[in-house]
């Protein structure tokens, strides 16, 4: 196997034109996202948005446990304090966050179709790079989440811009809680278009190889997905987001954060995908909380160019701030999971605070 972070491979395809194929390579670390594959994967993508024979782009992870599990936060941890000053900006980080969201942006605005295949866990920076997919494909062991509020950060990666774009106040739930969708959670929620068993990925390829995309490539893939979707129903999971929608609705329905967390503390239903989620807010960083609701409403009609705009704003401000290296340190470097966070509670959080990292 290839030591190499990313694979690209150029297939063949019936009439002569090429499918351009990545495979994240990094099955160990589940595909975690770092800058060496982001400056891999940037000049390749642009060489096949401009080259004639190369009509569609088919992007996946190593390994069957992951398509990619985030961004490679212990890498970023590093360069908040390898200088020795807890929380300091170094170029590392910045050139993480910068090189990520025009990546993110540059697969959202491909000029050609970009299949994803989401088969195992696809979080946080993982579903920045889904999320810009034109067919982007969920399996049976598709597991996604934005789960940021438990490390100290907030969903990004353009989150304020697709969390925003879910059925009613569901995004804001996601956010809040980091609750783990499945396949079937993430079609209802518009975070995937087609659901495909897992055991199907080198028959969908063939296919999609078999088919002639030089004349309507984005109509010739969701021909293939789904024809293969229609064959795969019986694995396909039930929603739970989609079960519990109306209870949702009723959590969020509030004009303050507290408000909302409260809501979500008093949940007095005994259904334990609800209260695994209720106990993730509750064990979350009251900043990651309040950075999460203030750019959720605040993106609310923004572009997603804006979006991605705010998040480096906010993501380069948390590399100084100390919140995000704290979570980090309790979940992944000293594995105490006793992190010291900022603020003990909601009720204790400084407005100003939050505010300096919008600035």
């Amino acid at each position: 196997m290839s030591d190499t972070s990313v694979l690209f491979e150029e297939h063949r395809a019936h009439g002569g034109w090429k499918l351009g194929v990545v495979r994240l390579n990094a099955a160990q670390s589940m595909n975690a996202l770092s800058l060496d594959m982001i400056h891999r994967l940037q000049p390749q993508l642009e060489n096949w948005a401009n080259d004639d024979q190369v009509a569609a782009v088919w992007i996946e992870g190593a390994g069957d446990k992951a398509f990619c599990a985030g961004g490679d936060i212990v890498a970023l941890y590093r360069s908040m304090t390898e200088s020795g000053q807890q929380g300091s900006t170094t170029s590392e980080g910045e050139q993480f966050f910068r090189d990520e969201y025009q990546l993110d942006y540059q697969i959202h605005t491909f000029p050609k179709p970009v299949v994803i295949w989401g088969n195992g866990i696809v979080m946080g920076g993982g579903l920045g790079v889904m999320a810009g997919g034109s067919h982007r494909v969920v399996t049976e062991q598709s597991r996604l989440a934005m789960p940021e509020v438990a490390i100290g950060m907030y969903p990004d990666v353009g989150a304020g811009w697709f969390l925003n774009r879910m059925p009613g106040r569901t995004g804001l739930f996601l956010g809040l809680t980091g609750v783990q969708m499945n396949a079937a959670d993430a079609l209802f929620v518009g975070l995937a278009d087609r659901f495909i068993p897992h055991e199907q990925k080198s028959n969908v390829m063939g296919a999609i190889l078999a088919k002639d995309l030089r004349q309507d490539p984005y109509a010739g893939a969701s021909q293939v997905l789904r024809r293969f979707e229609r064959g795969g129903e019986a694995l396909k999971p039930a929603s739970a987001l989609r079960e519990h929608y109306d209870v949702i609705q009723a959590l969020t329905d509030g004009d303050s954060l507290t408000e909302v967390v409260d809501n979500l503390a008093t949940y007095a239903g005994d259904d334990e995908w609800l209260m695994k989620a209720v106990k993730n807010v509750a064990k979350a960083s009251p900043t990651s909380l309040a950075l999460h609701w203030r750019h959720y409403h605040r993106s609310a009609h923004d572009s997603l160019a804006e979006v991605f705009d705010r998040e480096l704003q906010l993501s380069l401000n948390s590399l100084k701030m100390g919140e995000f290296a704290e979570g980090v340190r309790a979940l992944l470097i000293d594995k105490d999971r006793k992190p010291r966070w900022h603020f003990p509670d909601l009720e204790s959080v400084d407005p100003d605070w939050i505010e300096q990292f919008f600035e």
